[in-house]
């Protein structure tokens, strides 16, 4: 692009130049076209229209003209700005688009909509961002949690072979006697046995329309966290209805695909089934997943989980799990947990294993 001329004259769009005085080189007229198809406002009934070779070629272009960041903002304001659901209905087009969160919590939405060739290749597509997504999630989270635990399990008695003799020797420091040249240890430090199932972790996530995104994410998160032995993972979403996926966790795209998106709300429901798969309470954390915005029996909700919190389970209440900035959320509710004890705040995916790793030390301070 050789000038700021034709940077603004590409921003501000055709209606900006109807003169045509600044002349684009062959590159960048092109850039014009989709731009305008999507963002023109003179020209928008007839930019992609309902033609799905447009549409297709339109898709290529995008991926031509832009950066992957850029296409997928764009494909998300076609879908937006133009109601091109439709594109997503088609296996040749679903086929041409750059894949991202927020595009497959709209396939996840649309796939009972859809027919069963574009089933298939919609599979193809989500299967392809939950590989990318476990690729960049899955050491950082495993590495966390296995860390955490192994801080949990911490001795002050230990056996000969399960004493940290670093740790001792610092802790023991001020012990040491010049006389005798020697640390005298008034506290061992070691760990217990490994490998034993240490935490019970229930992932409790709203599925309605507006936490598509947590939904993705936490799919993958809780197919990571059942990868871990001494995890023991169930994965239950809902909305005004409860389902158990903790059998599809080996499978986070079956996981997916079995979600509901949509409908109401209904988190005193969801805590109560929680409430029946606790065993040990003091093994057991829980997350929930939502905006907290209650469709259900908001005075039973809280009562329950305080109940929840009452009986040892530690409890955190993730209001978002994304990376679109702060949430929209029921303020009165994130406020009643917290004085229960339960805290609330967003997080993005990369922070969730140091959400994981406090939890699991939070429970290990109360259980010393």
């Amino acid at each position: 692009m050789n000038s700021q001329s034709e940077r603004w004259r590409l921003i501000l769009g055709q209606d900006a130049d109807p003169d045509e005085q600044t002349q684009l080189g062959k590159e960048e007229q092109g850039m014009d076209e989709v731009l305008e198809a999507l963002y023109g406002e003179g020209k928008r009934s007839g930019g992609l229209g309902n033609s799905s070779p447009r549409i297709n070629r339109w898709l290529g272009d995008i991926r031509r003209y832009f950066p992957t960041p850029v296409v997928q903002v764009m494909q998300r304001d076609a879908l937006d700005r133009l109601g091109l659901t439709r594109m997503l209905l088609e296996p040749e087009l679903l086929a041409s688009i750059e894949p991202d969160v927020h595009l497959v919590g709209v396939l996840l939405s649309l796939h009972k909509a859809m027919p069963a060739q574009t089933r298939e290749t919609a599979r193809i597509v989500v299967r392809k961002m939950v590989e990318d997504l476990e690729k960049k999630l899955r050491n950082p989270l495993r590495e966390a949690v296995q860390s955490a635990l192994h801080r949990s399990t911490r001795k002050r008695r230990p056996k000969n072979n399960e004493i940290d003799w670093r740790r001792t020797i610092l802790l023991n420091l001020k012990h040491y006697s010049p006389e005798l040249r020697s640390i005298i240890p008034e506290t061992l430090v070691g760990y217990g046995r490994k490998g034993q199932a240490l935490r019970h972790v229930i992932l409790l996530v709203d599925q309605s329309g507006s936490m598509a995104s947590s939904v993705v994410y936490a799919g993958v998160m809780g197919a990571v966290l059942a990868s871990l032995r001494s995890i023991r993972t169930h994965m239950v979403l809902f909305d005004t209805a409860v389902v158990d996926l903790t059998d599809k966790l080996d499978d986070p795209v079956e996981l997916l695909f079995g979600a509901q998106l949509g409908g109401g709300t209904d988190i005193n429901k969801a805590l109560g089934y929680a409430q029946t798969l606790v065993r040990t309470p003091s093994d057991t954390i829980l997350i929930l997943i939502s905006d907290l915005f209650e469709g259900g029996n908001r005075a039973e909700m809280l009562k329950k989980a305080a109940a929840i919190q009452a009986s040892g389970v530690t409890s955190v209440c993730l209001l978002a799990l994304n990376d679109e900035g702060a949430p929209a959320y029921d303020h009165d509710n994130a406020t009643a947990l917290a004085t229960l004890g339960i805290p609330s705040f967003a997080c993005t995916p990369d922070k969730f294993a140091e959400v994981m790793a406090d939890a699991i030390q939070k429970k290990s301070e109360v259980r010393k």
